[in-house]
């Protein structure tokens, strides 16, 4: 991986190893190759669940970063705990990134990023048959619009640079839908397809859009998906836990 000195970053989970390195795509197919010793910029989207994560696979001295998320508190926090790890630049934007508003704040603060990471809570879990065209309209909203309205404000002048790195954090669910879960698995499913469309132009110019989709983690959307299924199979959430981490170790 080549030298990634003076970048800059906006909201979601940061792994430059995979990101920025042609040589080890994040999740299917590669779409471009690599880079040698340019100055980046990096945006990522951040949700709190993965805020450790960030810090742990920030690229140190090499980065600025911006992270933007809806609660300012734990925003606050943990971007002085990214700034005290790594020691690099990171500016917090509170704000709702699913909203045109909170786009456009995030935007602001890092209007021309070299590294866009998209991530964003998923829609709750629930029956199809009790989903109202307004619940799409938001699943799609969140999960799908938000990433591609950030990837056409930023794609261009990525192209323009002839360097660009976008990464869309989505699910495992893309590949093994979830019942309980379709909210989700339409919406990202959906931006998965788009992306794959428009990857094979983007790569001629040096960006790459890939997908990350990520299996169960200790996060509260978790712990709600695995309290909706134990109340709904009268089972206990311990009982719930256990075959998460059974499912886990099997694979």
């Amino acid at each position: 991986m080549g030298s990634t000195a003076g970048r800059e970053i906006v909201r979601g989970i940061l792994s430059p190893s995979s990101a920025s390195a042609g040589n080890a795509p994040l999740q299917g197919n590669r779409h471009g190759s690599g880079h040698q010793g340019k100055n980046r910029r990096w945006f990522a989207r951040r949700r709190r669940d993965w805020a450790r994560a960030a810090r742990r696979r920030s690229p140190g001295k090499a980065s600025n970063l911006v992270i933007t998320a809806r609660g300012k508190e734990a925003l606050e926090a943990t971007a002085a705990e990214i700034r005290k790890a790594s020691g690099v630049k990171v500016t917090a934007v509170a704000g709702d990134i699913t909203t045109p508003e909170g786009r456009a704040a995030a935007l602001a603060a890092c209007p021309s990023p070299d590294i866009l990471v998209n991530n964003a809570g998923g829609p709750p879990p629930g029956d199809f048959r009790n989903w109202s065209r307004e619940d799409w309209i938001k699943a799609l909203d969140a999960n799908m619009l938000t990433p591609i309205e950030l990837i056409k404000a930023t794609v261009d002048g990525m192209i323009a640079r002839k360097f660009g790195r976008i990464v869309n954090i989505t699910s495992g669910a893309v590949k093994m839908p979830i019942p309980e879960l379709g909210l989700s698995n339409g919406a990202r499913t959906g931006l998965t397809g788009f992306v794959a469309g428009i990857a094979r132009q983007t790569v001629a110019h040096n960006v790459t859009i890939n997908g990350l989709l990520p299996g169960p983690f200790d996060t509260d959307r978790l712990r709600g998906n695995l309290k909706f299924n134990a109340q709904k199979l009268g089972k206990t959430e311990k009982r719930s836990w256990r075959q998460v981490r059974m499912q886990a170790q099997s694979r």
